[in-house]
């Protein structure tokens, strides 16, 4: 399986990095050794000290496809559930004044915590779900669908013209403004439509 993340698609977020709104999908990847299951703990990385929390909706994808027509993307993703994109903003930072690739700051190992998965067919209506994180009890996200710059069946098409979707893999589909720091001892809870899927601590 492979994970595929989509940046900046909640404009607010992208105003507060001082990045400009995207007209089409910004694509980056992160290997399978990301993942980080069952809400074990997130080991701080030795070598940032500035890795910053991105919650985000994430769809797991039902079947191959390449070349999807937006209107029948829908068709490809039949779970969905919540995740974190943690990010050493220090280094992103370092590599983007230089026009180099994120992928040091974004794809290290298990820095991309994800929850259980929901049938899409329990959601009433996909443009409005609510989710948030909290850190030590404070809310610091909160986001909802309707606030999507590119539509999950967008996303989907527009991802499909260059790498084929398989069966398992999974799409992070960005994250709402509030993105900080996060400290060893930090404890996160992840809620998708009120119920708490993550709950893990920094370590």
């Amino acid at each position: 399986m492979k994970i595929i993340a989509i940046g900046r698609n909640y404009a607010e977020h992208a105003k507060e990095l001082n990045n400009p709104v995207p007209t089409v999908p910004v694509i980056f990847m992160k290997p399978d050794t990301a993942l980080l299951k069952d809400n074990k703990p997130f080991y701080h990385p030795e070598f940032s000290q500035d890795v910053h929390h991105e919650i985000e909706l994430v769809l797991k994808v039902c079947k191959e496809g390449k070349h999807i027509s937006e209107k029948f993307a829908g068709n490809y993703f039949d779970e969905i559930g919540i995740g974190i994109d943690f990010t050493a903003r220090d280094i992103q930072n370092k590599h983007k004044e230089k026009g180099l690739p994120w992928e040091l700051a974004k794809s290290f190992d298990g820095s991309a915590p994800i929850s259980t998965f929901i049938p899409k067919a329990d959601f009433e209506d996909l443009y409005n779900i609510d989710f948030k994180l909290d850190i030590n009890g404070e809310t610091r996200q909160i986001g909802n669908t309707k606030d999507l710059i590119f539509s999950f069946e967008r996303i989907i098409a527009f991802v499909s013209q260059y790498i084929t979707l398989k069966k398992g893999d999974l799409i992070f589909t960005g994250t709402p403004e509030g993105v900080s720091k996060v400290n060893v001892g930090d404890h996160l809870e992840g809620y998708l439509r009120g119920n708490k899927l993550l709950d893990f601590d920094v370590k």
